[in-house]
């Protein structure tokens, strides 16, 4: 017993000290191929005994080598950052699909728009255009670049490529896909292989998804914009008094109008959908230098601050009429409204809201 003990924590030290793996099928694996040298013994000490058979070449891996291995990388993603987009999971190609958003009027359209204004932003166009039949092949762009230089960075174009886009939509129009598949391929410096193109494929899909969410945020405000300046204007209720009208209906008014006014500074205090009323009460917002730096100066009313109510009510031709009264409930006169309306629809044109 006692000869075997020092004998095995010599063979673990020797172990641990040339770096053989614990794991000996993976041992000579060349990832894991790790050997140093052993271990200088003083003189006058034994060297210590190392099985033959465990025995490895002094070597190290070498992490600095071409080898593919290296180049290996988690597949790509396609980016459904856009409003009703979503991919399916089980698609072996670069491939999207886009529901048909409120405001779009063409969804397969819309997506062309985006795909334009991706190649815009290449500073390139298209070779062949059968957007009718659902396919275009663009001309030649760059989705590889590298900088190079010190004081002075230079983009170098790493390689080029042509991509086939096609857009296929659903008999009902509001679901169409979008694939991306690479046609040509250019590079002096790398080689295309099976990981790179699927790489490039997914990168240029995503590129037009991200062009297509942008255009449609800015669709969206337009359309709040819209909405807001076409939803209310100068008239009168059916008993003749000074209101603004809206062509929304009036149970809609009644759920949105609270929220509306809210964001003006007012705080509801009732709601009374029995009689179509709501109370509410004005304080103008305080101006500041910083808001006035920054930009957000809050829109003052052209109101005294206090009590007032809505109510609502609808016309003989079918729109809805919003009066107001004050806190005597004395309905407020023309010239007051008109200054209240003007006001109001610039609070939704700057800030891009509905009622």
């Amino acid at each position: 017993m006692q000869y075997w003990v020092p004998k095995a924590l010599a063979l673990g030290v020797l172990l641990g000290l040339t770096g053989c793996s614990v794991f000996p099928n993976d041992a000579h694996h060349s990832k894991n191929y790790r050997v140093n040298e052993g271990i200088n013994v003083p003189d006058g000490l034994e060297q210590p005994y190392q099985d033959p058979k465990y025995k490895m070449a002094v070597a190290v891996y070498d992490n600095n080598s071409d080898s593919d291995a290296k180049l290996y990388r988690p597949p790509q993603q396609v980016l459904t950052l856009a409003q009703g987009s979503w991919a399916e999971s089980k698609d072996k190609v670069a491939k999207v699909y886009f529901d048909k958003n409120d405001g779009i009027e063409d969804l397969s359209v819309f997506i062309w728009e985006s795909l334009d204004g991706v190649l815009v932003n290449h500073n390139t166009g298209i070779v062949k255009d059968a957007r009718q039949e659902g396919t275009i092949e663009t001309d030649w762009y760059s989705l590889i670049r590298k900088d190079e230089g010190w004081l002075w960075e230079d983009i170098v174009e790493v390689s080029r490529q042509r991509f086939a886009f096609t857009v296929e939509q659903k008999e009902h129009q509001r679901t169409a896909s979008l694939t991306a598949k690479l046609l040509d391929y250019q590079s002096d410096e790398q080689p295309l292989t099976d990981t790179l193109k699927q790489q490039l494929e997914v990168r240029a899909l995503n590129e037009v998804i991200a062009e297509f969410d942008y255009r449609y945020r800015l669709l969206a405000v337009e359309l709040r914009k819209q909405q807001g300046l076409l939803s209310l204007q100068g008239g009168f209720d059916q008993d003749g008094n000074a209101a603004m009208l809206t062509l929304v209906e009036k149970s809609a008014v009644m759920d949105r109008l609270s929220n509306f006014l809210e964001r003006v500074n007012f705080t509801v205090i009732r709601l009374d959908r029995d009689i179509d009323q709501v109370k509410i009460r004005y304080e103008a917002p305080d101006q500041s230098v910083w808001d006035s730096i920054w930009g957000e100066e809050a829109t003052v009313l052209p109101l005294a601050d206090g009590d007032y109510i809505v109510k609502v009510s609808t016309t003989d031709d079918g729109q809805t009429a919003l009066t107001w009264l004050d806190s005597e409930e004395q309905v407020l006169d023309a010239q007051t409204m008109e200054l209240l309306l003007q006001s109001l629809l610039e609070v939704l044109r700057s800030r891009g809201l509905q009622i």
